[in-house]
């Protein structure tokens, strides 16, 4: 008898997908978005990006130079193409297209225009040419700028030909006349000679700044232009952040108007946000962040980088190599949590038994300290340290969503482990109940997972890592504020004031009043876009 085998983990990647296709919600992320790309019809892009006829939502325009440069600059483009005999298509000149906080529509739109556009030439020295917009339904507030890669000359550089100059139907440059005539000794239609001490080669343009095409130069100006919107965000909320590609995180795709690949984006950004949800679950259960970047980079980056190579992008493969790194952190994180706990039973323990002996310690130093003349001052909590008990109540909501998480997980393997001991024909009715009922814990545990995520994107923070790092900080702080209470309780002979019931309060109103203006700030942003 052929046993069939069972497969190791019936959370596959098409049912993941249709669970968060069913939630629909993606998570908060304040990153800024600046997006460059390389322009082929010059002439046809500014047209489209100017024209109100074109452009519904067109509301500023500002030019650093008059059009002729452009058509210059895409003949001299076109030109030096043509000579240098590369495939493909040639490229005129580039363009940024600059994601705004929805804020700033309260901003005079013309004058903002010339600040965003006057930034990129005093950084870059070159001309630009760039629009104001707002998408079909108001919901994307964004500029596009258009900047040369090469600068006007002061003086234009003439080349004189010293000898007769033969050009073949190309405009390639050949050595003799022979090259360009027919088999009858006539010149091949297109073919020209420009005749010694005639022009045979003007430039008004410099060569193309090599630096816009580097790999750090879109970095260098995310960097540049968040800083620029971070000044004049009225809201702290809306601060924005430059991703960082080489961090634990996985970035999310912008989908675009009519993209044909929009379906294809979408699917690709909820495994994304898959990825990110773990990474999240993994800092709350402690797995060190080394690791979980070893984790993305030997499952996701490397293999990806490798499938590229032999056989070019595979959008379904990618979507396997993420859904294989996830179970890889899900493993850590059950390791990493179950010695936590371990390490934390321990710990408890060891209070409980040290308690007497630090009580008698107390009192010892008490009695001796009495004696002491000078009273030293209480020391002051910094404002880190005044922060920590408001941290340490969301962390303890992150561990508690943790804990729910790896109990549901513990039912779904009991479940699929009595799926798999559930055989025979006569078990059918059996089997699919269990099946069902694994699909509900699936979804139940995606949904807790995309919650974790969700809790400190309700405080305000981009995600776990960000929150941690406040956390962490603030907890030094505090523990060495402790610390320094201790020692002045032994010096000074009192006790200090722990946590009044009123300064829980006081600090649960703080929480409240923190969320709801979380809400409000999406509210507001999304109430913009609807207008």
């Amino acid at each position: 008898m052929v046993r069939k085998r069972m497969p190791k983990r019936p959370l596959t990647i098409a049912k993941v997908v249709i669970i968060f296709q069913r939630k629909g919600v993606m998570p908060i992320v304040r990153n800024s978005f600046i997006q460059m790309s390389k322009l082929t019809n010059l002439k046809g892009r500014i047209n489209y990006i100017s024209s109100h006829a074109r452009q519904e939502n067109l509301y500023a325009v500002y030019e650093t130079t008059d059009r002729k440069f452009w058509t210059e600059l895409a003949k001299c483009n076109q030109e030096e193409f043509k000579k240098s005999g590369t495939e493909g298509k040639c490229i005129e000149a580039r363009e940024l297209i600059i994601a705004l906080p929805e804020s700033f529509v309260d901003y005079e739109q013309d004058k903002l225009l010339k600040l965003f556009t006057e930034h990129f030439k005093q950084n870059y020295g070159v001309e630009c040419i760039a629009a104001l917009h707002h998408n079909k339904r108001k919901t994307n507030y964004h500029i596009h700028l258009i900047f040369s890669e090469r600068k006007l000359l002061e003086e234009p550089v003439e080349k004189i030909a010293t000898r007769n100059m033969f050009y073949d139907e190309n405009g390639k440059h050949v050595c003799t006349k022979k090259e360009i005539l027919d088999e009858t000794g006539q010149f091949r239609s297109g073919c020209k000679i420009i005749p010694k001490g005639e022009v045979y080669e003007r430039n008004i343009f410099t060569i193309k700044d090599s630096r816009f095409k580097s790999d750090s130069f879109l970095d260098e100006v995310k960097r540049s232009y968040t800083d620029l919107i971070n000044i004049y965000v009225r809201d702290d909320k809306e601060k924005l952040k430059v991703f960082d590609k080489n961090g634990v995180y996985l970035p999310m795709k912008k989908v675009g108007k009519n993209n044909p690949k929009a379906e294809q984006i979408e699917a690709d950004n909820r495994v994304r946000a898959m990825w990110n949800q773990t990474v999240d679950r993994a800092l709350v259960s402690g797995v060190p962040e080394k690791q979980i970047l070893d984790v993305k980079q030997s499952k996701i980056g490397q293999k990806a980088k490798a499938s590229i190579q032999k056989s070019g992008r595979n959008p379904a493969l990618f979507k396997s190599l993420i859904m294989t790194a996830i179970y890889a952190l899900e493993l850590l994180i059950s390791k990493v949590f179950k010695t936590a706990l371990e390490k934390a039973d321990k710990v408890t323990e060891a209070v409980a038994k040290s308690e007497p002996d630090q009580t008698k310690v107390r009192a010892v130093n008490e009695l001796v300290m009495a004696k002491s003349e000078p009273i030293p001052e209480m020391p002051k909590k910094s404002k880190p340290a005044s922060n920590y008990p408001r941290l340490a109540d969301i962390y303890s909501k992150l561990e508690k969503q943790n804990k729910a998480i790896c109990q549901r997980e513990q039912q779904l393997a009991s479940v699929e482990k009595e799926i798999a001991g559930t055989k025979g024909i006569f078990k059918g009715k059996q089997r699919k109940e269990l099946q069902e009922q694994a699909e509900q814990l699936m979804i139940q545990i995606a949904n807790m997972k995309q919650y974790l995520s969700s809790i400190v994107q309700s405080y305000g923070y981009n995600n776990v890592k960000e929150f941690l790092a406040e956390y962490h900080t603030c907890k030094t702080e505090y523990c060495d504020y402790q610390s320094a209470v201790a020692r002045w309780e032994q010096q000074a002979g009192n006790k200090a004031e722990s946590d009044s019931l009123k300064a829980r309060l006081q600090r649960k109103a703080q929480e409240v009043k923190e969320r709801e203006n979380n809400r409000q700030s999406q509210h507001y942003r999304s109430g913009r876009g609807g207008r």
